[in-house]
């Protein structure tokens, strides 16, 4: 076999190789003056993926600084695998999400899979043990059959890694949009629970003590992962498959498992994920976040194939893999715990104090770089921003009321429209059983998982509603934190914390730019009014295909505390006579609606306003009733406004009905998508008690037991619908588009 012979520095220069590994000119003026000499092709290697946007976060550290990262139960904020929050009882909840966008639109269901293996393994290896899984997805319309290609390979390979693993997909949410055509995208979160004294960090302390590699061997998937995911998509993208890893959810349940008795021994001084930039990323961050070095000798690296370069071993993106520091003269007890779950633990280098990343090869030095350079002290840039003109054109329109003349016929089409419909056939695919903790399935606003143990349990859910983002950013992300929040109250359960994904086109662009600023400035705003801090995330920037940007996409992940599985609540209504309450008025807002969408074929206007104190008081005066016992059903009312909120509330195990009186103009009654509004039903005992605690309920009707919903203004009935013909229809859209 004839060795390809990598280019040696001047080449490297002279010919811009860098530039192919995504580095400028400036940052490989930087890579020159830091080194005080040209990089070798290893070197370029080392820097180009640590100082990519997926792993520096180049473009993106000064929004970062805006967001709200620190509260009294906040244990680990940002910078570690995953952030921890302090849930009581000597326990926390650790939870993250993260994108995996690029790779499933190449190759979806490797793609997929690889981003839930990623997600869990940041979790476990801060001690703690998964317990749910959840993701959020954004795709094309589905009458293109590459979007349902995408679709039904995303979900199987969700399912694929979540069902063999064995941890239950309980909750998330999928939404359909042209934007998303080319460029779909895929968000895995995954919680943990942990005991306070198991919490581990990635740092690499103590001279002299061993580095060691745990899990699967290296190979030649995923080199350049982390860069491909910091530029766009364009015809050429097909080429970057290799850049996709290959996961395998039966090693990494053994590597879980492995890892969570590793956390109970002594011996171990840090553990870190092989993430982004695999070897590289995990052997830089954990030393420079302890202030030291690291020594490696990639002879000693398990591989997978022959003839390895030093290149192809720091930058694979090998699936299954830790990097862990222990205590000298305990490697042999480590060894002994991995074998026990047929997985390698080698011994690969040592800590040491000159905070250098040191590559031995073939008995050469083949790098030695800065651990600060490659992490924390990357390049940091302002990128300009500016405004669109689009925005300020939307701002300036007065609001329309769609035109509608058939309320039931309109309702059906809502309860058909892809984002709106059953997402049953999505996870009917997942199994949300396992481990028997699910208290609370997919489907209702939010998941709910007991806390094994204790009377306790954790709420769980993803929210964004993209389309507002798009007429507003800043209005939109305060959007997306407020009704996760309102998912999270809906099923009685206290708020925490938030950890985003932030899904935006290329921030090169100054009106992207601008997207993310402003979206930043509304989800800081709402998390420090709601009291939740980001205590985690990720971006994905270049979210674009061959120059057209999805609409802007942080998804916010949100994780709460219900306090009593007493107070556990659903969206059904439950009893024959209940009294309906809405809380909030609606206003003729459908900029961004599902209604515009369905009526007019396009989205602009003026995004729903929201006022975050109105929202706070009212998240808190419904859980306070709910704790009370004083609520039957709860849901927000979100896409399609009150008309569909009602409907999907008879979407339950009984026969119900129901019959509502709206005043004010129908269409608005109807289907407006004004903000902070809930749909509750109380037991007429509870009554006064209930409009005691919350003071902007109205009662509109109540629950009947003739399974037909009717809906009716002063003058007219509007709607009369039979529940089944309801459901039916929001039942089968989703798979009938598939066919």
């Amino acid at each position: 076999m004839l060795l390809q012979l990598e280019p040696n520095p001047e080449m490297i220069k002279s010919e811009r190789i860098y530039a192919e590994m995504g580095l400028s000119d400036s940052e490989f003026a930087m890579v020159e003056k830091i080194l005080g000499r040209l990089p070798n092709y290893t070197e370029t290697g080392l820097f180009s993926v640590m100082w990519s946007e997926h792993c520096s976060y180049k473009n993106s550290k000064p929004i970062l600084k805006k967001f709200p990262i620190t509260g009294e139960k906040v244990l680990q904020g940002p910078g570690e695998g995953a952030g921890i929050v302090d849930i009581g009882d000597n326990q926390a909840v650790v939870f993250k999400i993260e994108s995996h966008n690029h790779p499933s639109a190449i190759e979806p269901y490797q793609g997929a899979a690889t981003g839930v293996g990623g997600i869990i393994r940041d979790v476990f290896s801060m001690g703690a043990r998964p317990i749910a899984m959840l993701n959020s997805l954004r795709f094309g319309e589905l009458d293109n059959d590459r979007v349902k290609y995408l679709f039904k390979e995303v979900v199987a390979g969700i399912a694929g890694y979540g069902n063999c693993i064995g941890i239950p997909t309980v909750g998330g949410e999928v939404q359909f949009d042209p934007s998303y055509e080319g460029n779909p995208l895929v968000n895995a979160m995954c919680v943990g629970l942990i005991n306070h004294e198991d919490i581990k960090k990635g740092q690499a302390h103590g001279v002299g003590n061993t580095v060691m590699y745990v899990g699967a061997k290296t190979g030649r998937d995923g080199i350049h992962g982390a860069t491909f995911a910091s530029e766009e998509l364009s015809e050429d993208s097909d080429e970057k498959r290799p850049a996709v890893q290959v996961g395998d959810p039966f090693m990494e349940k053994l590597l879980l498992e492995a890892c969570l008795e590793l956390i109970q021994s002594d011996a171990l001084v840090g553990i870190q994920d092989m993430g982004a930039a695999g070897l590289t990323s995990s052997s830089a961050e954990m030393a420079s976040k302890a202030g030291s070095g690291i020594m490696m000798n990639l002879d000693l690296v398990p591989q997978r194939e022959t003839g390895m370069t030093a290149y192809e071993m720091m930058l694979s993106e090998s699936q299954e893999r830790m990097l862990i520091v222990v205590k000298k003269g305990r490697e042999q007890e480590i060894v002994d715990l991995f074998t026990k779950y047929d997985l390698e633990a080698v011994a690969v280098g040592e800590v040491t104090d000159d905070k250098n990343l040191t590559l031995y090869h073939q008995g050469q030095i083949v790098a030695q770089v800065p651990v600060d350079a490659l992490a924390e002290d990357a390049p940091v840039y302002h990128k300009p921003s500016s405004e669109p003109q689009r925005f300020r054109d939307f701002q300036a329109m007065e609001p329309k009321v769609p035109a509608v003349t058939d309320y039931k016929e309109t309702l059906l089409a809502l309860l058909q429209q892809p984002t709106i419909a059953s997402k049953e056939w999505v996870y009917d695919q997942y199994d949300y059983m396992v481990r028997t903790n699910t208290v609370i399935a997919p489907g209702s606003d939010a998941a709910v998982v007991r806390v094994r143990g204790t009377n306790k349990a954790l709420a769980m859910t993803t929210d964004c509603n993209s389309r507002y983002l798009y007429l507003d950013p800043e209005t939109g992300g305060k959007i997306a934190v407020a009704e996760a929040a309102r998912n999270i109250i809906c099923s009685g359960a206290e708020p925490l914390a938030i950890t985003d994904c932030l899904n935006f086109g290329n921030p090169e662009k100054p009106e992207i730019f601008w997207q993310l600023e402003k979206a930043a400035d509304g989800m800081s705003d709402a998390c420090r009014t709601l009291s939740t801090p980001v205590i985690g995330g990720n971006v994905s920037l270049y979210n674009e295909t061959n120059g057209e940007a999805v609409y802007p996409t942080p998804v916010v992940g949100m994780v709460g505390l219900v306090k009593d599985v007493k107070h556990i609540t659903t969206q059904s209504f439950k009893n024959e006579g209940d009294f309906i309450y809405v809380v909030g008025e609606a206003k003729p807002e459908f900029g961004g609606s599902e209604l515009q969408k369905l009526t007019e074929g396009e989205i602009f206007g003026r995004a729903p306003e929201i006022d975050l104190d109105v929202e706070q008081a009212r998240q808190q005066q419904i859980l306070a009733a709910i704790q009370a016992g004083l609520i039957k059903s709860a849901h927000d009312v979100a896409e399609g406004g009150l008309a569909v909120a009602l409907s999907e509330s008879l979407f339950g195990e009984k026969a119900l009905g129901a019959s509502v009186t709206v005043t004010g103009e129908a269409v608005t009654a109807l289907f407006s998508e004004t903000q902070s509004r809930f749909l509750i039903s109380v037991s007429p005992e509870n009554q006064a008690a209930f409009e005691a605690t919350v003071k902007d309920a109205v009662q509109i009707g109540t629950v009947t037991n003739d399974a037909t919903l009717r809906i009716s203004s002063e003058e007219t009935t509007l709607v009369e619908a039979n529940v089944q013909e309801l459901q039916t229809a929001w039942k089968g859209a989703i798979p009938c588009l598939l066919k």
